[in-house]
C-alpha cells in the first residue's frame, strides 16, 4: 500500500496579492491548490501546510532588511509573516479549506531565522520536525505545491529529495517571485531527481 504526503507550503496573506511580499499570481495558487486538496484529500496519507512565522522584534537573523538598507528580494526581505499577525495567516481559501478538511496539519518555520525549507520547521501541537516526518516515513510520493515557487517550495522540494524520498512539484500549483528565472530553477529540480507535474 502506497504511502503520500502533501506539503502545501506558505499560501499565506503576506505572499499573496495585498500582503507585504505578494507574489504575481499567489491568490490563484490559494483558489486552485484548495480545488485540488477537496479533490484529492483521500489520495494522501497526511497533508501538511506550512507558514512562515517570524518575530516582529528582529531582523531574523538577516532576513529582513533593516532601515535603511532595501531588500534585494533574494536575500533579503521587507517585513513578512510577521507571527500572529494577519499577514501570517493563511490565505482564506486554505484557512476554509484547513476547517472543512479537518485533518491537514500546520507545520511553522522561521522564528527568528531565515528559514526557506519546511523541512526547518515543525508541527504545531506535537512540535513533529518536518526533517524526520519526510526522513522517517517511508513514503511512496511527496507532492510539493504553494509560495514560492522559486523560494520556499525549492528549498523544501531539493530537502525532501535529499531524504530519499519521491519528490513532485505540482506546477500549477505554485508561483515565482522570479518568473523569468523558471526555466533554470526547473533544470536544478530535475537535476536533483525532483519530479515536475
Amino acid at each position: 500500500m502506497s504511502r503520500r504526503l502533501l506539503i502545501i507550503v506558505d499560501v499565506q496573506n503576506d505572499f499573496c496579492e495585498g500582503g507585504a511580499l505578494a507574489v504575481d499570481g499567489g491568490s490563484a495558487v490559494a483558489v486552485r491548490t484548495a480545488e485540488f486538496v477537496r479533490e484529492h484529500a483521500a489520495d494522501y496519507d497526511r497533508i501538511l501546510a506550512t507558514q512562515d512565522w517570524h518575530r516582529g522584534d528582529t531582523d531574523n537573523g538577516g532576513h529582513f532588511a533593516t532601515p535603511p538598507a532595501e531588500p534585494d528580494f533574494s536575500e533579503t526581505w521587507p517585513v513578512h509573516c510577521v507571527a500572529g499577525t494577519r499577514g501570517a495567516e493563511f490565505h482564506p481559501e486554505i484557512e476554509a479549506l484547513v476547517a472543512e478538511v479537518g485533518r491537514i496539519e500546520i507545520a511553522r518555520k522561521g522564528y527568528g531565522i531565515p528559514s526557506y525549507s519546511a523541512l526547518e520547521g515543525a508541527t504545531v501541537g506535537t512540535e513533529e520536525s518536518v526533517q524526520q516526518l519526510i526522513g522517517s516515513g517511508d513514503w511512496d510520493q511527496v507532492d510539493v505545491v504553494g509560495l514560492a515557487y522559486d523560494f520556499c517550495v525549492r528549498a523544501t522540494a531539493l530537502g525532501a529529495v535529499a531524504t530519499g524520498a519521491p519528490v513532485r512539484v505540482l506546477r500549477r500549483l505554485t508561483a515565482a517571485v522570479h518568473p523569468a528565472g523558471n526555466e533554470q530553477l526547473e533544470a536544478e529540480l530535475a537535476e536533483a531527481g525532483v519530479q515536475l507535474a
